[in-house]
């Protein structure tokens, strides 16, 4: 079958257009990693804060051995790398790769900066936060940075229903665990704990957003005025759900609809001021799909 011009032009445009989006993601893996590399490099490293997984085990490493960190971190993730190659594909790999690369080399070059503080609350926040965010760039190119991320984005195809966030804490609090007997240091295997529970929460953030609204039903004989007002001065969807009171064998059209918390008290208002006795309950959404919300047709990381 012979393309028309119009579509050959089509296919030409939508080549293109992959194509810069895939230089736009390895611009940001880049960006990424190196923003890790600063993390490890400037404040964990120095101050002998593992921080879980991969890392953490290449920082316990280089204290035994003569071997730097980021050679630690390329050389563990080699056989890791294999691992996911075989399970995720030679594209998925490609990209991880080059973020491990990345990462092994800007923290090798970053190594001969030194340490930014050796204040230990502040590395531990620091170096959490950046690798929270970086990790977060990362991820959401559709790549990892290697190592416990292969391992975690594996756990996630057994375990669905569980965050990210929320399977690094698991993995990496061993991590921290061997690190406190390694260095024979239980405080600072506490502030290694504390970046965990930093970069866990954090990460959620970056991949998930603040998903927190409000889920709320309205049970009112004034439904259609107070419909009419969320409509109107809220800007959001209103879903009716057909009810019947039981006692009174009585239809009803119940309000459902779903906000962010911080349009939860305009609402609350308009419900006072249509129907003073109307019947309300307000519950939290922690997960929105949908216009204004995440994708349900998007990749869970």
């Amino acid at each position: 079958m012979t393309m028309t011009r119009e579509q050959e032009k089509e296919i030409l445009y939508e080549k293109r257009k992959t194509g810069k989006r895939r230089l736009l993601d390895y611009l940001i893996i880049t960006v990424a990693s190196f923003l890790y590399a600063v993390a490890v490099s400037l404040l964990l490293d120095p101050n002998a804060l593992a921080p879980g997984g991969v890392t953490g085990i290449a920082v316990i490493l280089n204290r035994a051995t003569n071997v730097s960190t980021g050679t630690w971190i390329f050389l563990i993730n080699v056989p890791i790398l294999a691992l996911g190659m075989w399970k995720f594909g030679v594209r998925f790999i490609l990209s991880t790769a080059y973020a491990t690369f990345a990462i092994s080399a800007f923290t090798n070059l970053l190594n001969r900066v030194g340490a930014v503080t050796d204040d230990l609350f502040l590395a531990s926040v620091a170096g959490g936060a950046l690798m929270a965010v970086a990790l977060g760039l990362v991820f959401k190119t559709g790549a990892t940075t290697g190592g416990m991320d292969i391992i975690i984005k594996l756990l996630r195809l057994k375990f669905p229903h569980m965050k990210t966030g929320s399977l690094f804490l698991i993995t990496d609090a061993a991590v921290v665990l061997l690190s406190a007997l390694a260095f024979r240091d239980i405080e600072v295997a506490m502030y290694a704990g504390l970046v965990v529970v930093i970069n866990s929460v954090l990460l959620d953030v970056v991949l998930y957003g603040r998903d927190g609204a409000k889920l709320i039903f309205i049970i009112s004989d004034h439904h259609e005025a107070i419909t009419k007002r969320i409509l109107e001065e809220m800007d959001i969807g209103v879903t009716y759900i057909t009810g019947q009171g039981a006692y009174s064998g009585k239809g009803k059209n119940v309000i459902m609809c779903v906000m962010k918390k911080q349009l939860s008290p305009k609402a609350e208002e308009i419900i006072k001021e249509e129907d003073p006795l109307a019947f309300m309950i307000v519950t939290s959404a922690t997960e929105i799909f949908g216009e204004g919300y995440k994708s349900i047709f998007s990749e869970r990381i």
